[in-house]
């Protein structure tokens, strides 16, 4: 499975250039026309939930300050969420770019349901360039009077070949995509981060782990969490669901889906941990959480959905300069760890490292062998010469990091399967620290959506560059330099690369074909 797929990365291949001759011919792709809403479902939400009041008293000699509690485990990232579920009282509402129909998808959305049974108020709102797998289940839960489901910026095809020719047909609105991931329970705690929902975000796949990063937080940042739900919500390029899958099943099939999703939900058949169920487990566990916040000052910035998605797409957007802002004020260190690593010219002379001989860079990436997609190393790899002359140190992932049992409780897994990193994570002067959905590549800068929380604390951001400082040290990762020839190199103790380390020349081939490539901005 896939993590953050690129636009360019699912269509570039012989089966998609045939779609493009069938659009052609067919003339069968088209937009939607925008999307009216109407307000109705949104709940009034009042201060006396468990969670408000959690808040309140836990904030109270604060001064203004956010909790925040740092989710660096997938199996913590998947608990803290079916908690909040648990815990609550009035509305949810969940924002995802994926939500996989896999054992860990399922749950949480069966959990939403009888959440929904019992009253909570259920807002989710999916991007739809990876709904095609699970989007008529979530329109089946649409139905439920307390659920309401919306797709961003759908095609107008559901599935099938017609859904890549709308996609194909209608590139520049296609490439503008919903990155942001937030969770907000009761308008009072939430979470915000990179994780998208499913198995291998969360430790529960067999074959690939996604190292990640979360935050459950309190206070003023989730007020800035809210809005980004409500500017998407509300957004014209957000359909709801009902409207995009009018075949509705019949009613006996209907309700032998929600009943299954029910069973299942309660049973956690296939689950390798136990959820909380109920208000009082998800309450206890979010107090051990609760206890453990660190208070301090902090921001959460959106990038807001475009009003023209056919309108140039040459400006960084909000999230992009704010992380702008702290890069140019820091003074001493700015550790970076992305995914995808994706910097042009422009990018770098604005980050001036060489015009501060006493900042030291470093980033940790995924390596060709780690990273889920060939494309996005492929841009990676086009630049890399570059951010390393610009005296930039970068660290490549191992996919058999030893950092995976520090990860994993399952030594199961990391003797067999692979580790790759989706964190999106930057330290600045280990005075502040950000997370969120925020990719350090072209497309978070230009195309996609993004949401990041900015935390003013030297506790949380020095254990987070003490955490990617390990990481980066050589029984996890390569470190890539130039030789005195000026040719790449990777080191990882007494041993040098002078290739992409232990993948076969198929896949070196791939990347380097497609590093020539100017693609760069759309992966």
């Amino acid at each position: 499975m896939s993590s953050e797929r690129g636009s360019v990365a699912r269509l570039m291949s012989a089966r998609h250039c045939l779609l493009v001759l069938l659009a052609m011919l067919t003339g069968c792709a088209g937009s939607l026309p925008p999307a009216t809403h109407s307000g109705a479902e949104t709940a009034v939400l009042t201060d006396d939930s468990f969670l408000s009041n959690q808040s309140r008293q836990r904030l109270a000699e604060a001064n203004g300050q956010s909790g925040y509690y740092l989710l660096d485990s997938g199996q913590d990232a998947f608990l803290y969420r079916a908690a909040l579920i648990e815990a609550a009282e009035q509305r949810i509402d969940a924002q995802y770019y994926i939500w996989n129909r896999d054992d860990s998808g399922l749950h949480l959305a069966g959990r939403l349901l009888l959440a929904a049974d019992r009253g909570v108020q259920v807002r989710l709102l999916l991007d739809d360039f990876n709904a095609e797998g699970i989007g008529e289940l979530f329109a089946s839960l649409d139905t439920h009077p307390n659920i309401y489901i919306r797709i961003f910026n759908p095609a107008r095809n559901r599935s099938g070949w017609g859904r890549w020719v709308s996609f194909l047909m209608d590139f520049q609105r296609i490439n503008r995509r919903m990155h942001n991931k937030t969770f907000v329970v009761d308008g009072a705690a939430g979470i915000v981060g990179g994780r998208n929902i499913g198995d291998e975000y969360f430790g529960f796949d067999q074959s690939r782990y996604f190292r990640d990063r979360d935050v459950l937080a309190m206070g003023p940042v989730v007020e800035g969490m809210a809005d980004n739900f409500q500017a998407y919500w509300n957004s014209r390029w957000a359909y709801p669901a009902s409207d995009l899958y009018a075949s509705a099943p019949a009613d006996t099939e209907l309700a032998e889906t929600m009943e299954g999703l029910r069973q299942q939900a309660v049973a956690q058949p296939r689950l390798p941990v136990s959820a909380p169920t109920g208000a009082e487990q998800g309450r206890s566990e979010l107090a051990k959480a609760f206890n453990r916040m660190t208070m301090a000052p902090g921001e959460l910035v959106f990038d807001p959905p475009p009003e023209n998605m056919d309108a140039p797409s040459e400006t960084p957007k909000r999230s992009a300069l704010a992380l702008q802002r702290l890069a140019q004020t820091a003074t001493r260190e700015i550790l970076i760890e992305s995914a995808y690593l994706i910097l042009a010219r422009e990018q770098l002379q604005a980050l001036g490292a060489t015009e501060r001989p006493q900042l030291e860079v470093a980033a940790l990436t995924n390596s060709l062998a780690s990273n889920d997609l060939v494309t996005n190393h492929a841009g990676y790899a086009r630049w890399r010469p570059y951010m390393l002359e610009q005296g930039i140190d970068i660290y490549e992932l191992k996919p058999d990091a030893e950092a995976c049992r520090q990860w994993l409780s399952e030594d199961a897994f990391c003797a067999t399967g692979e580790v790759s990193l989706h964190s999106k994570s930057v330290v600045f002067d280990r005075s502040s620290l950000v997370v969120g959905s925020f990719n350090v590549n072209l497309r978070s800068i230009y195309l996609n959506g993004e949401t990041v929380l900015i935390i003013h604390s030297a506790e949380l951001a020095e254990h987070v560059a003490e955490d990617i400082r390990r990481v980066m040290e050589p029984h996890n990762s390569w470190e890539v330099a130039l030789d005195e020839d000026g040719d790449l190199q990777w080191r990882s103790g007494e041993a040098v690369f002078t290739s992409e380390p232990t993948v076969d020349l198929w896949r070196r081939a791939k990347s380097r074909f497609l590093s020539w490539l100017p693609i760069e901005k759309y992966l």
